[in-house]
């Protein structure tokens, strides 16, 4: 009976622990609109993984430094808007800190070089291209740059704004994938 019990507790605290543990390194996402259309469409759900952009207490050369490498070209990845909107965004990060990002009204170009992220028209809302982007921000854009509002119309989205980069689209489980 006793071993019955300690069996029983030993299979509760790991559960309780693994859930704490996911609780607190993941999100949930609702997908609202179709500014990420193809690659994520309304009403998918959508996990976060928001331990990924963990950022080192310690600072080397006054750079910001991340525990597991940081937010890289071509993550997907929910953030608070620079609107001050109380809904996150979903985006893809075009412009990491030092790019230069340049849109012709046609294509996106980062350092010179044209991005093949999504193939569709990207046209530009002012003609201060190209920009440079600032330490500690990025430059995101939707798949969907139609009808996509993101960094043309607002600027930049600071690192203190990411709440982490996309994990898996799980529900509906037909359109199931992972993210790399």
């Amino acid at each position: 009976m006793r071993s019955m019990l300690r069996d029983t507790a030993e299979t509760i605290i790991t559960a309780v622990v693994i859930f704490l543990v996911l609780q607190g390194t993941t999100q949930s996402f609702l997908i609202e609109g179709s500014s990420m259309e193809p690659t994520l469409t309304q009403d998918e759900r959508l996990l976060v993984n928001r331990f990924v952009y963990t950022q080192s207490p310690i600072s080397l050369f006054g750079a910001e430094d991340y525990l597991f490498g940081g937010p890289k070209r071509g993550d997907i990845v929910v953030f608070h808007p620079p609107t001050g909107s109380d809904t996150d965004f979903v985006k893809r990060i075009v412009g990491v800190p030092g790019d230069w990002v340049d849109l012709d009204g046609n294509a996106v170009y980062v350092n010179g070089e044209r991005t093949d992220w999504v193939d569709v028209t990207t046209a530009r809302r002012h003609e201060d291209y190209p920009v440079q982007v600032p330490p500690g921000e990025f430059f995101v854009l939707g798949d969907n740059r139609r009808v996509s509002v993101d960094s043309r119309n607002w600027g930049f989205v600071s690192a203190d704004s990411l709440v982490g980069r996309a994990w898996a689209v799980y529900w509906p489980v037909v359109d199931f994938q992972l993210f790399s």
